[in-house]
């Protein structure tokens, strides 16, 4: 029995009549056989949920095709020979790539295992719905619905109201910001301003003038006046994110006004009176700072009023799957799209570590949308390198990048800019992410 070359999609219920017997949940539509069509192209231009393709010619460059398309597309593909040995066939065949029947064909075989894929890829459709929306807790610019969190949220109610300074200790990544804006948000100050500065993002001879303001003609380039964060910041809350980062001298500075409540614009002889909450950050631990001295003890006290700790991501159990679903929703609803993530991705990402907690996961899911057609599976899912999970695979993906043939100075000058453009031009994660201080990136920085 002559087959017709086919194209089958698992939407409707309509019988063809060479599969008479075949209980199909499929429709079938016939494919242009003709000589001048080529059926790897309308192949790629239909992408069925099923092909039943009957050839007689099936090349090695057919094979490369083929191979690259069902690599992007979730395509079940029966391919039917004419029986003669073929070695690109085989290779699919054993590599689990296609099915593959030769003539004389058992019509029955072929129906069977028809029905067999049309039930499996029903039954995966039903898992793969649009993700429009997540379960997780939200408690003001933080979403959680675990133990760690909810203990958080406590904590956070718990402090809030008060006027005590509070130090955030977290790993990057973990949402250090959004912890401090949220305290913000229920304290009594939340109808006055919230103002964040990243102290490693500074260049060292501004950190005065960007903190307390400047006069006009204080140093050179101040051409007006200008305000400080603790002027903008008046009657609300100043988030000095990593302020393990600021020179210690500065440091010295910042101490003197929290213990007095009064500061100076570069300058200027008027003295002003601080009136702001100061909430401050760092993803180092304290005690290991303030050994490295990158951090004044007296300071730390004087800032840690209460000390309060973010939890990892690694440690949060089902919020990775409900922030996977978070990201994907927050994307669908932006484009107007609607995006599914397969099971086994979903799973991938529940096991992965995340070193770069929720900005990581964040990334993941961007690039995974970006690279999927309708369903995230794991082939989109591409970790940050500097976080991967396989350090060795992230090497040899290093290394093959790497050209040859250029100065170690253009090297480190690419590494540098790249790392930069990729932190979004934030120093201290740059400087974190390329094992150096943020002093010597300053120096390259100048360098180049």
């Amino acid at each position: 029995m002559r087959l017709p070359t086919l194209y089958l999609n698992v939407n409707d219920f309509i019988a063809h009549e060479a599969l008479t017997e075949c209980s199909l949940s499929a429709q079938l539509s016939l494919l242009d056989h003709s000589e001048d069509q080529d059926w790897l192209k309308q192949l790629q231009q239909v992408k069925p949920d099923i092909a039943v393709i009957e050839l007689n010619q099936f090349s090695a460059y057919d094979e490369q095709q083929l191979s690259q398309f069902l690599e992007q597309y979730d395509v079940e593909l029966i391919l039917i020979s004419d029986g003669l040995p073929n070695a690109q066939l085989d290779t699919l065949t054993q590599t689990g790539a296609i099915f593959h029947f030769r003539s004389p064909l058992n019509i029955e075989l072929l129906t069977a295992t028809i029905d067999d894929i049309a039930a499996e890829k029903k039954q995966r459709s039903q898992k793969r719905k649009t993700i429009t929306t997540s379960n997780l807790d939200q408690y003001g610019l933080l979403l959680g619905s675990s133990s760690e969190m909810h203990k958080l949220f406590r904590t956070i109610r718990r402090i809030a109201k008060s006027n005590s300074n509070v130090f955030i200790i977290g790993e990057s990544g973990v949402g250090k910001e959004l912890v401090a804006n949220t305290i913000h948000l229920s304290s009594l100050r939340s109808e006055q301003p919230f103002l964040a500065i990243n102290c490693g993002a500074i260049s060292p001879e501004l950190v005065d003038s960007e903190l307390f303001g400047h006069v006009k003609g204080a140093f050179t380039g101040a051409n007006q006046n200008h305000q400080g964060v603790f002027t903008q910041a008046k009657g609300g809350t100043l988030f000095l994110d990593e302020i393990s980062e600021m020179p210690l001298e500065h440091q010295v500075k910042l101490l003197r006004v929290l213990e007095t409540g009064e500061y100076r614009p570069v300058g200027s002889t008027t003295v002003l009176k601080a009136d702001v909450r100061v909430l401050a950050a760092t993803n180092r631990v304290p005690q290991e700072a303030i050994d490295e001295e990158r951090l004044r003890e007296d300071l730390y006290f004087r800032l840690a009023h209460f000390p309060l700790s973010v939890p990892p991501l690694r440690v949060r159990g089902d919020d990775i799957t409900e922030l996977t679903k978070h990201f994907i929703a927050y994307h669908n609803a932006e484009q107007t799209v609607q995006k599914a993530i397969e099971p086994e991705a979903l799973e991938q990402l529940a096991q992965h570590t995340w070193p770069g907690n929720v900005r990581e996961l964040k990334h993941t899911i961007e690039r995974a949308f970006l690279l999927a057609d309708s369903v995230i599976q794991t082939q989109h899912i591409k970790y940050d390198m500097a976080d991967s999970a396989n350090p060795d695979i992230a090497n040899d993906e290093a290394d093959t990048a790497v050209p040859s043939g250029i100065s170690l100075e253009e090297l480190e000058k690419a590494a540098i800019m790249n790392t930069l453009s990729d932190n979004d031009g934030n120093k201290t994660e740059t400087a974190n992410d390329l094992g150096i201080s943020v002093k010597t990136l300053y120096n390259k920085l100048d360098k180049y």
